[in-house]
């Protein structure tokens, strides 16, 4: 009998050490808004859409990510500066697109505007529809 209060008592203590049960929260994320814009692809992303598309016309047999994303890594690493300089410019256009977009984002949140809000109104546009058929309805 002794033998189960010590096993208890090691139990115990490995909980506690592990913090387990010690009542702390979870903190939430905070929800993403689906109208901020998404962030821009570095030039290695660029350059991978055009070689997923190139790749997958080379290989029309291959349904493996890995093999892809394996081989566009060892032509990214083996390209001179030169030949990554296309990419990291449409990189950078994207870049100052996407901060555009942004200052244009937080703008509209600064001045209190909901982007995904309509004004004015609580139902959806097929109740508000539902509710014109039902007055002309009415009128008959």
């Amino acid at each position: 009998m002794p033998k189960a209060t010590t096993d208890a008592k090691a139990a115990d203590n490995r909980l506690k050490r592990k913090g387990a049960g010690t009542g702390r929260k979870q903190s939430k994320k905070a929800a993403k808004d689906p109208n901020k814009p998404k962030r821009p692809p570095s030039a290695f992303f660029v350059f991978m859409s055009e070689f997923r598309e190139q790749f997958k016309k080379e290989n029309p047999s291959n349904k493996s990510v890995a093999v892809v994303g394996k081989a566009g890594g060892n032509r990214w690493k083996a390209m001179s500066d030169a030949d990554k300089a296309p990419y990291i410019a449409k990189a950078e256009k994207k870049k100052e697109e996407y901060e555009k977009s942004l200052r244009a984002y937080n703008n509209g949140l600064a001045e209190g505007k909901n982007p995904s809000e309509e004004e004015g109104s609580d139902k959806s546009k097929s109740e508000v529809n539902d509710d014109e058929d039902d007055d002309e309805d009415d009128d008959e």
